[in-house]
């Protein structure tokens, strides 16, 4: 059975990355007249829908290219464009920052024709800038102590999972869950897959499906990134319990540790402090020599260990902002 694929992209000020993505998609293996690309522009002020026009214009071994607008800018309302108009019979999602294989659509195909309804794969980071201290922000990124404890960053083998990135829906599915949640800008994928899990479909996670994202070159932009990901999973946590997994709320629990076990210091018993700061210590020494050992070392590997631990913090203060904030009506 030949099914048609649509593959949505949601962009914002992408004027430098979304020509490589959509090089990619041109690459795909999946036969072209089986494929639709949903490109949808959040009002950019750069030539980010120039470069999606032109697109367009340029490849009509596509069944067909849109080019949508998503006036009120944010993430969610992008994706209801794209739910509310692509014609396919599966809808791909694909964050403009992102790299993807070329058999990336024919794998999604093939465990779609397998019987699945939901699948996805693993996205690990790469760099965005070829420099040293890119390199090292990336090793940051992916090791297990940064951000990487979730499977579909590193797992090898195939199973059902609550969450994934890149995620390719059913028509079926999305007819019957309905629209993503505007009132969340960050974990609106959380709290929609976790509606998916409510309506009796089972979300299939396939290593070979597989993409990238582009970690951050700045350290100032990761740290912005670990905070405001914090806050939203603070502020969903609240609404959402389920849709919120046990790992995301540890940089909360740290930094709760931390103001606990410095009041006991402040009454003499400072044991609980050196405890908890020496397993830290150990931690973030141990996963920079890993990282340096597996991916090369440089002179700015002597500041990892700080910089885990101003992610962490930067993160947990974000959940605890956001589990005493309230969500716009």
């Amino acid at each position: 059975m030949c099914e048609r694929l649509s593959i949505g992209i949601i962009a914002y000020n992408e004027e430098a990355f979304l020509p490589n993505l959509l090089n990619d998609l041109k690459a795909q293996t999946y036969p072209h007249k089986l494929m639709e690309i949903v490109l949808i522009d959040s009002c950019s002020s750069d030539g980010t829908k120039a470069v999606m026009e032109k697109f367009q214009n340029e490849n009509k071994d596509f069944y067909s290219i849109q080019v949508l607008d998503n006036p009120k800018k944010i993430q969610a309302a992008g994706w209801n464009v794209a739910i509310q108009n692509f014609t396919g019979d599966v809808l791909a999602r694909i964050d403009a920052h992102t790299k993807v294989t070329p058999e990336y659509s024919l794998n999604v195909m093939k465990d779609i024709n397998d019987g699945e309804m939901v699948v996805g794969g693993i996205r690990p980071a790469i760099v965005e800038k070829n420099t040293s201290w890119a390199k090292v922000l990336l090793q940051v990124e992916n090791s297990l102590f940064g951000s990487s404890i979730n499977s579909s960053r590193r797992s090898k083998e195939k199973a059902y999972v609550k969450t994934m990135f890149h995620a390719a829906y059913r028509r079926e599915v999305l007819e019957k869950v309905g629209l993503f949640n505007e009132k969340l800008l960050r974990t609106e994928d959380n709290e929609f897959h976790y509606r998916i899990r409510k309506a009796g479909f089972k979300l299939c996670f396939n290593p070979n499906i597989l993409s990238y994202q582009y970690a951050r070159s700045d350290y100032k932009r990761m740290i912005k990134q670990k905070y405001a990901n914090g806050y939203w999973i603070g502020l969903t946590f609240k609404v959402c319990p389920g849709c919120i997994s046990l790992y995301h709320l540890v940089p909360f629990v740290f930094v709760v540790a931390i103001v606990f076990t410095s009041l006991l210091s402040l009454f003499g018993i400072w044991q609980f402090s050196a405890l908890m700061w020496g397993l830290y210590g150990l931690l973030a020494l141990t996963n920079t020599v890993l990282s340096g050992i597996q991916s090369g070392f440089y002179l700015q590997h002597l500041a990892m260990p700080i910089m885990f631990l101003i992610l962490h913090i930067s993160y947990g203060i974000g959940t605890e902002i956001g589990l005493f904030s309230k969500i716009e009506k």
